[in-house]
């Protein structure tokens, strides 16, 4: 009887080393993974020429951008549009008065199409 206590015990122990050597095969696998996945990834040196051409690349569309802007607002304060039509557009839409009138010029001075935008 001692005798089978024994070898249930070693079973027992046999038993939790297999597991434990199995969950070490599983991670180690995982570790394998992830070597693959990172291997790919190299490490640049990045030129400070490469990062002033790229800077100055930004600040010209930025200045680009900020032009094409100013001009579009110069071809908007030239579009008449009536008082009314603004007094309207801020009374019925609830909006402020400079959104009414920015996009009753952007229309053309058009009220059906501002409204239109405006509800949309």
């Amino acid at each position: 009887m001692a005798d089978e206590e024994v070898n249930g015990d070693t079973d027992d122990i046999q038993h939790e080393k297999d597991k434990t050597q199995k969950k070490a095969a599983k991670h180690d696998s995982g570790v394998a993974d992830l070597e693959k996945v990172t291997d790919y990834a190299e490490e640049k040196e990045i030129s400070s020429q490469d990062i002033s051409s790229a800077l100055s690349l930004i600040g010209d569309r930025r200045n680009k951008e900020t032009a094409e802007r100013l001009e579009k607002e110069k071809e908007l304060q030239k579009v008449s549009v009536k008082k009314d039509d603004i007094e309207l557009i801020v009374k019925e839409m609830e909006i402020s008065r400079t959104l009414a009138e920015r996009t009753l010029r952007e229309h053309s001075g058009d009220l059906v199409a501002a409204l239109i935008t405006l509800t949309n």
